[in-house]
C-alpha cells in the first residue's frame, strides 16, 4: 500500500468550506473515542477480509492482511458526524475505496444492500448506493497516520454522508444482500438509514420504506 499524501491544505479548505453542520451537531476539536465493547487485539496472521453473500460469481472473496494492504491506496477529505452529536470536519482518510472492493468482487445484479461485518459480530447495514459512494472508504489512516487501535486499526469503514455508526471499526468483511436486514444498532432502536442532514437518529423517526420492521 502506498504512502499517505500530505493533505493539510485540503483539510483546511474542506473545513473552511463547511459553513454549517447537520442539525443538532456541534463542532468537535479532536477525536473522541466511542465504541461498544472492548478493543480487539490485532493478530495479523489471523486477519482476513471477506466479501460474501450475493456476489456476481457466487464465490467468497478473501484477502489476508498483506494482500489487503497491497490494494491501491487512495485518500478522501470528508467529515465525520457522530450520532452522539459531535462533528469532525475536513479529516483526510486514507485507505481502500469501497468502489475498489466492488470492482474486485462485484455484487450480483439483484443486490440492493450490504452488511458490513466487524469484530465480535458487530454489523451495520446500508443501501448499496451508500456503500458505492465515491467517498466511502475502508480507512487505514487518518491525516496521514495509521489509525490507533481505539479508532479502528487495522481497518474501519468511513461513510461520510451517514452517521458514523454506519462505518464500523475493526471491519472484517462485507456481505452483499438482495434484501435489507438491520445491523447491530439498527436492531436496537437506531434509524435504519442514518442520514445526519435529515437527523435520522432513531427508529421511531422512520417513514414507510426506510427499513424492515423491527
Amino acid at each position: 500500500m502506498g504512502q499517505p499524501e500530505e493533505g493539510g491544505a485540503r483539510r483546511e479548505a474542506a473545513a473552511s468550506a463547511a459553513s454549517e453542520l447537520p442539525p443538532g451537531q456541534r463542532l468537535q476539536r479532536g477525536w473522541p473515542v466511542t465504541h461498544y465493547g472492548p478493543v480487539p487485539r490485532f493478530k495479523p496472521e489471523r486477519w482476513e477480509f471477506r466479501v460474501f453473500g450475493a456476489t456476481a460469481d457466487g464465490d467468497k472473496h478473501c484477502w489476508n492482511h498483506e494482500e489487503f494492504s497491497a490494494l491501491p491506496f487512495a485518500t478522501v477529505v470528508a467529515d465525520l458526524h457522530c450520532v452522539t452529536k459531535f462533528s469532525m470536519l475536513g479529516a483526510e482518510w486514507g485507505g481502500v475505496p469501497a468502489r475498489t472492493i466492488l470492482e474486485l468482487a462485484p455484487p450480483a445484479p439483484g443486490v440492493t444492500h450490504v452488511m458490513v461485518w466487524a469484530e465480535y459480530g458487530y454489523s451495520a447495514n446500508m443501501r448499496l448506493a451508500d456503500f458505492a459512494s465515491e467517498q466511502t472508504i475502508f480507512a487505514t489512516h487518518k491525516d496521514g497516520e495509521l489509525l490507533t487501535a481505539e479508532h479502528g486499526f487495522p481497518l474501519r469503514l468511513v461513510v461520510p454522508h451517514l452517521y458514523a455508526w454506519k462505518g464500523p471499526k475493526w471491519v472484517r468483511g462485507v456481505e452483499y444482500m438482495a434484501a435489507d436486514r438491520r445491523g447491530f444498532w439498527e436492531e436496537r432502536g437506531y434509524h435504519n438509514i442514518g442520514d445526519p442532514w435529515r437527523e435520522q437518529r432513531y427508529s421511531y423517526q422512520e417513514e414507510p420504506g426506510d427499513g424492515p420492521e423491527l
